[in-house]
C-alpha cells in the first residue's frame, strides 16, 4: 500500500468517524478478485487527491466489527464518510472514470 492506508476495528474511529476531510472506505477481503482489481484505481485516486480526500481499506475477515456495523454484505463495498457518517455507497468495482463520477463531490 502507497497512498492508501489499511484500518482496523481498533482505528477506524480514529482515522474514519473523526477525519476532517472525507474518508473513502474500501471494505475488502484477500480472496476477493474484484477487490485486487479496484485496488490499484484507488491507489492512484488516493495520490491524486490526497489533499481532499482519505483512502482506506479495512480488510473484513480481520475486521468483523466495523463490516458488521456498516452492514457490508458484498465486497468490494466503498462508503464515503464525511463528519462521522456515511454519505455515498458504492458497491462492486468499476473503473477509474465511473468512480470519479461517483466522488466528483467530494473531490
Amino acid at each position: 500500500m502507497g497512498a492508501t492506508k489499511a484500518v482496523t476495528d481498533a482505528t477506524f474511529e480514529a482515522e474514519v468517524l473523526k477525519s476532517s476531510k472525507p474518508v473513502i472506505v474500501d471494505y475488502w477481503a484477500e480472496w476477493c478478485g474484484p477487490c485486487r482489481m479496484i485496488a490499484p484505481v484507488l491507489e492512484e485516486i488516493a495520490s491524486e487527491y490526497g489533499e481532499k480526500i482519505d483512502v482506506v481499506k479495512l480488510n473484513v475477515d480481520e475486521n468483523p466489527a466495523i463490516a458488521q456495523r456498516y452492514q457490508i454484505l458484498a465486497i468490494p463495498t466503498l462508503n464515503v464518510f464525511q463528519n462521522g457518517e456515511v454519505v455515498k455507497q458504492i458497491k462492486g468495482a468499476k473503473p477509474k472514470a465511473a468512480l470519479l463520477k461517483d466522488l466528483a463531490e467530494f473531490i
